[in-house]
């Protein structure tokens, strides 16, 4: 699983016009999946989104997680993350996972998600699996992370 994480001020997400989810200050995660991908690497990675620490103290520093400032996730599939360009100029998507597996995997990082943010309250909120959505953010930073399960395999 490949994950673009963006610390935010404010990031929604809409379908057919209508808010599937929104978040204040949070964290906006694109989440592809790939055919390699396990059970084990969805909860491994919403493990590790929901303990990241990239909110500024204070004094400046990364140190404080999404429990720390009160921040939501918004949790977004993407597809394209898988996209290889390697050859050509039109992405080859072979690498991502087919849309009965994705979606399953996708489903069980949100609910691993949601179960490591209940202790604190965090909301977790999301797209819809599949849809053409237009997503507004208010960036903050900008910090920008990306986190892949294969290279921790």
């Amino acid at each position: 699983m490949r994950a673009v994480i963006q610390r935010v001020r404010h990031a929604c997400v809409r379908v057919d016009g209508q808010v599937t989810g929104q978040i204040g200050t949070g964290l906006f995660v694109l989440l592809g999946v790939e055919q390699a991908d396990t059970l084990k690497d969805a909860q491994a990675l919403a493990t590790k989104t929901a303990g990241l620490r990239i909110f500024s103290d204070e004094s400046g520093k990364m140190c404080l997680g999404a429990s720390d400032v009160g921040g939501g996730f918004l949790v977004v599939s993407n597809f394209t993350l898988y996209g290889d360009c390697r050859k050509g100029r039109r992405p080859d998507f072979t690498r991502a996972a087919g849309a009965a597996q994705a979606q399953a995997l996708y489903r069980a990082f949100v609910q691993a998600l949601c179960e490591a943010c209940a202790p604190a309250g965090l909301p977790v909120e999301t797209g819809l699996f599949g849809a053409d959505m237009r997503i507004e953010m208010d960036g903050d930073g900008p910090v920008t992370l990306v986190l892949d399960t294969a290279e921790w395999r």
